[in-house]
């Protein structure tokens, strides 16, 4: 009777096992699919959309992109495996050149150029995460705006709170790759280096970009927290559009090191580009996983 009942409760712990298992790994499918729905997207989704504008609007809110909102820049054209800033100039009775001539003339040309202040925000928030886009520039625009200098470039936000508190990553035009923090509208360098070289010395006039015009160039940022203080921030470069990233910066912000605090709340993410046109493919994001 003894072996029997030891038998009878063995077989029963084991159906509870077994259960246990089961239930386990519906549990963990669950959560994977979930969690690659909740933070894993690119800029295009199935690839399929038809050709359409983004215009620019005063607020998240008011986005027609379920995932996008233009926060400057006037119109963004979306293609199936392509998005741009406005190429080009605007058409002299387009209501965003009227818009901006009259309110900020200056960095956009009269008008002509809202894509002088490109600024792209993602709706979703991340903490920890890898970012990425293609970019090739197809013109510099050489505005008169005293604000038209060696620090602008091609640019990814990383916990982005505002236009006036985030981290940024990037390529400049004066081909510096650079990992900066802007707190209350104020910058702080953090990290910066010379990756551009083979077009010389940058100058406003004679020489206004070093960023080779009318090439794919890939730009990466990984961005993960270190304990409750510390923000560590990596930038890659893929020169030839291949595939090929090479880690040319990384930065870590901990206590008061760069102004205040270290950006530990999770932020948007984005683009910013600077009297440029540009065009933009393989928009990737996700949560970086690595610790």
């Amino acid at each position: 009777m003894k072996t029997l009942k030891n038998k009878k409760q063995y077989l029963i712990a084991a159906l509870v096992v077994l259960a246990l298992a089961v239930l386990a790994v519906f549990v963990y499918q669950r959560i994977v699919s979930v969690e690659e729905e909740a933070v894993s997207f690119s800029f295009s989704g199935t690839g399929e959309e038809a050709d359409r504008v983004l215009e620019e609007s005063s607020s998240m809110s008011k986005s027609q992109d379920e995932n996008w909102w233009l926060n400057s820049g006037g119109v963004m054209n979306v293609s199936k495996n392509e998005f741009s800033t406005n190429m080009g100039e605007l058409p002299k009775k387009s209501s965003w050149r009227k818009l901006y001539d009259k309110n900020n003339s200056r960095d956009t040309d009269d008008g002509y150029h809202p894509q002088n202040i490109f600024r792209l925000v993602t709706k979703n928030r991340w903490e920890d995460l890898v970012q990425q886009v293609y970019f090739k520039i197809d013109a510099t625009n050489l505005s008169e705006s005293e604000y038209r200098n060696d620090s602008n470039g091609v640019l990814l936000f990383n916990r982005y709170q505002d236009g006036d508190n985030l981290y940024y990553t990037g390529l400049r035009v004066d081909g510096h790759a650079v990992i900066k923090k802007k707190i209350k509208d104020k910058y702080y360098t953090m990290a910066e280096k010379a990756v551009l070289t083979e077009k010389g010395k940058y100058d406003r006039n004679d020489n206004p970009n070093l960023i080779p015009e009318g090439v794919w160039i890939g730009i990466k940022s990984e961005v993960r927290s270190i304990g409750k203080d510390t923000v560590e921030i990596k930038f890659f470069v893929d020169k030839d559009g291949k595939g090929e990233w090479q880690l040319v910066l990384e930065a870590k912000d901990s206590g008061d090191k760069y102004g205040v605090d270290p950006i530990m709340a999770e932020g948007h993410a984005g683009i910013r580009t600077d009297f440029l046109d540009v065009i933009f493919r393989d928009y990737k994001i996700a949560e970086n996983k690595r610790r």
